[in-house]
């Protein structure tokens, strides 16, 4: 679906399902030098199963037009924009790494519109080391190169692969080179330093309203549990709930645990949604 956000075309993926937004919405949020596919198992999922689905390419990613926002609030404020052109008041905000950044700083200063929100391999601050900036910048290859590498845990590569066949290492690093050949140049840079130079991310938590759930990874070495620990403790400070899920899987928990990860959000979305059972 192509919506008209600011001027611009934004495309959100419905999940295979037309998009009625009398339904409950679920939002999902992808990460940097990502787009909507990532979502691919769970939001069709939730499309099938009594939920509105709106997968956004972000600005200057994959289908929606640039230009790429260079913050956090700017993407967040963007997310309230889409929700406005698709017709929602309210939804369920489900972000991956930037992504969840995008959907707390969303949750926090939009709090009548989200019913409730879900982090997945997250961390506040999310700061991004010097070297990776620079090589984001200047080598882009070799910065998707390391991202990669260290975004799948072990047993990814093993025969522990829920996908029999696949290669989700290969995967990830395609679908990485292809937003950075059909987004702007330095985009992965742009995402990364919106990343590293968020700095209200806990002032941001202590405001949010709706219930939350954090998924961590635990062989996440890009967003490692021990960096969600601060995150919650201010979560818990205005929400009425949250809680923790820990998978056995590294950052891209989507695609390595992808019934665990659907069966964590679905049941925390339904739980606090108008959502008929499936």
């Amino acid at each position: 679906m192509i919506l008209d956000v600011h001027g611009s075309a934004a495309y959100a993926y419905t999940g295979g399902k037309p998009f009625d937004p009398a339904l409950p919405c679920a939002v999902f949020i992808h990460g940097a030098e990502h787009d909507h596919s990532v979502w691919a198992l769970q939001s069709r999922y939730f499309a099938h199963h009594g939920f509105g689905v709106l997968a956004p390419d972000l600005p200057g990613h994959c289908r929606s037009a640039g230009p790429a926002l260079t913050r956090i609030d700017a993407l967040a404020d963007w997310l309230a924009a889409l929700l406005d052109a698709a017709g929602v008041a309210r939804a369920c905000v489900i972000g991956h790494s930037m992504g969840s950044l995008v959907a707390l700083d969303f949750a926090a200063r939009y709090p009548a519109r989200a019913t409730h929100l879900a982090l997945v391999a997250t961390a506040v601050p999310m700061a991004v080391s010097d070297t990776l900036l620079d090589a984001a910048l200047h080598r882009e290859p070799d910065a998707i190169a390391m991202v990669n590498g260290w975004s799948h845990a072990p047993l990814a590569a093993g025969p522990a692969n829920p996908v029999p066949g696949s290669w989700l290492r290969g995967m990830n690093q395609r679908l990485m080179e292809r937003v950075s050949a059909t987004g702007e140049p330095g985009l992965f840079h742009t995402d990364f330093a919106a990343c590293h130079g968020y700095a209200d991310g806990l002032a941001r938590a202590a405001q949010v309203r709706c219930p939350v759930r954090l998924l961590v990874g635990r062989h996440d070495v890009m967003t490692p549990p021990r960096a969600a620990r601060a995150l919650a403790g201010a979560l818990g400070q205005s929400s009425p709930q949250v809680d923790t899920v820990t998978l056995d899987a590294g950052h891209t928990m989507m695609t390595e645990q992808p019934d665990a990860t659907l069966d964590a959000l679905f049941a925390f979305a339904s739980a606090h949604s108008a959502a008929p059972p499936p």
